[in-house]
C-alpha cells in the first residue's frame, strides 16, 4: 500500500512540475539603485532603446578627415593605378560587394572593432618575442620557426595596431 502511495505521490510531483508556468521573461528590478536590472539565468540582456548611439557615417568621416586627398598627396592612388587597381577595375572585380559580404565594411562601423584589433595586436606583439624566448635552439627547424614566427607576429601585430588606430579615428565624432 505504501509503495502505491509513494508512486502516486511521485506521479503527482512529476505532473505538477510538468504543468508549472514558465518564469516570466521580463526582467525584475530588485536593487535599490536606479536602472539596476537582474535577468533570469541564461537570458541575455536586451539592448535598451534609450541607450543607442547614432550610426557611424563612414563616408562622411572619410570626407572630414580628407583621407582621399592625403592618399593622393602620398602617391598611393597613382601607385595603385600603376599596379592595375583603378576605380573601374575595383567595380569590375566587385571588390566592394565582396568586402561587404566578408563584413569588412560593417566592421569599420562596429564600436567593438578598435578594441578587438588592439587586443589582437597586443597578443601578436607578445607572441613574437615569447616565441624566441620559449622555443629552444637545439635543432635547425626550431631556429627556422623562430625566424619565421617572430617577424610575422611583429609585422601582423603592428598592422593590427595601426588598423585599430585607423578605425578608432574613423569612428570618432
Amino acid at each position: 500500500m505504501k509503495a502505491v502511495a509513494d508512486s502516486s505521490f511521485s506521479l503527482l510531483m512529476v505532473k505538477s512540475m510538468a504543468t508549472q508556468k514558465p518564469l516570466p521573461s521580463t526582467p525584475k528590478t530588485i536593487s535599490s539603485r536606479k536602472n539596476s536590472t537582474v535577468f533570469p539565468p541564461g537570458e541575455q540582456p536586451r539592448s535598451s532603446p534609450l541607450v543607442t548611439s547614432p550610426p557611424i557615417k563612414l563616408l562622411t568621416r572619410v570626407e572630414q578627415l580628407k583621407l582621399l586627398t592625403k592618399a593622393e598627396k602620398a602617391g598611393l592612388l597613382s601607385a595603385a593605378e600603376n599596379f592595375g587597381l583603378s576605380l573601374s577595375s575595383i567595380e569590375k572585380l566587385g571588390l566592394l560587394s565582396k568586402a561587404e559580404e566578408l563584413g569588412v565594411l560593417s566592421a569599420a562601423t562596429d564600436p567593438g572593432t578598435p578594441g578587438a584589433l588592439l587586443s589582437l595586436s597586443l597578443g601578436l606583439l607578445l607572441l613574437g618575442p615569447s616565441c624566441v624566448y620559449l622555443v629552444p635552439e637545439d635543432y635547425p627547424w626550431q631556429v627556422a620557426l623562430q625566424l619565421l614566427v617572430t617577424p610575422l607576429c611583429l609585422v601582423a601585430g603592428s598592422a593590427a595596431f595601426a588598423a585599430s588606430n585607423f578605425v578608432s579615428n574613423l569612428q570618432k565624432k
